[in-house]
């Protein structure tokens, strides 16, 4: 069990098939078998008052560095890969029924026929958005975590072998619903969407403040439930760009199709962004083959 955010280190599952390969347990070189731990800005203070001696405190900040430091040397590849394929990698993160799946079945579903498109599913258990996904036409690989709260990006690797994206499209990956630990989980996309539906509170962007930094788009998603719940729009975007001046947003209605021609131009403009003058590399790590060994 995970002492910092309580998620634990059972089996992984990807594409229906067990792994130990996920960074949250696999013993990495030297024969050390390391749990994940999250990476906070505010290292020691977030373990004060918490019973923990200054030693231990010490240790778990250091395992925190350790992981996200492995864990950003997996996303390194995973985007050197996706950039020599000329594929868009968008992170997808929202807490349970943002409607964030009909909100990603709604846009392959548009979208396919015209670009290649896959998606990465995150849950911790069954394979049932991954379906949903499927029925459209779209490959989709799912990635069960088990008691894991978040994707790393040692899963998303070992997901894109099973996948087998062509080149020149769109990669989605849909993040286990959670508005705390993925943001702070690079997995090797070009974007984070944050998306944030109006049955939801509308100061959330001041309540998980890290996740809607690390977003470069919200989508305020079921917009025709607005006449029927008590969200300001207008404050929860002024929240968010408290948090972040920089961030777009989007309104859209997977149910109703409003605003979703805008948010895949959206997606059409960032790959022109990304790609317009051919396939970037990533520094010498652009020549390497990803390694995703346990």
């Amino acid at each position: 069990m995970c002492s910092v955010c309580g998620c634990g280190n059972g089996d992984v599952r990807i594409g229906g098939k067990t792994s130990d390969r996920a960074l949250h347990h696999h013993t990495q070189d030297g024969g050390h078998d390391h749990h994940h731990g999250h990476h906070h800005h505010d290292g020691h203070d977030r373990h004060r008052d918490t019973g923990l001696s200054e030693n231990h405190r010490g240790r778990l900040v250091a395992i925190e560095q350790d992981i996200l430091a492995k864990n950003d040397s997996f996303a390194v590849r995973n985007r050197a890969r996706v950039n020599r394929s000329g594929i868009l990698a968008l992170n997808l993160v929202a807490s349970p029924g943002a409607g964030k799946t009909t909100l990603l079945t709604a846009t392959v579903a548009a979208m396919v026929g015209h670009q290649a498109v896959g998606v990465i599913e995150g849950d911790q258990e069954t394979e049932n958005d991954a379906e949903r996904i499927r029925a459209t036409g779209v490959p989709a690989v799912q990635i069960n975590t088990g008691r894991g709260c978040h994707l790393d990006a040692h899963m998303v690797g070992h997901a894109l072998d099973e996948l087998a994206l062509g080149a020149d499209g769109v990669l989605f990956i849909e993040n286990v619903g959670n508005l705390v630990c993925p943001a702070a989980f690079d997995l090797g996309e070009h974007h984070k969407v944050a998306i944030l539906s109006v049955a939801e509170g509308d100061d959330k962007p001041l309540k998980y403040p890290d996740m809607f930094m690390a977003a470069d788009l919200m989508i305020l998603n079921k917009v025709d439930l607005l006449p029927y719940v008590d969200f300001d729009v207008a404050r929860c975007v002024e929240f968010a760009r408290r948090v972040n001046p920089e961030i777009a947003v989007l309104e859209l209605s997977a149910r109703t199709g409003a605003g979703l021609a805008q948010w895949i131009a959206w997606i059409e403009a960032a790959q022109h962004r990304i790609f317009a003058h051919g396939r970037p590399g990533d520094g010498a790590a652009a020549s390497e083959e990803p390694a995703h060994h346990a």
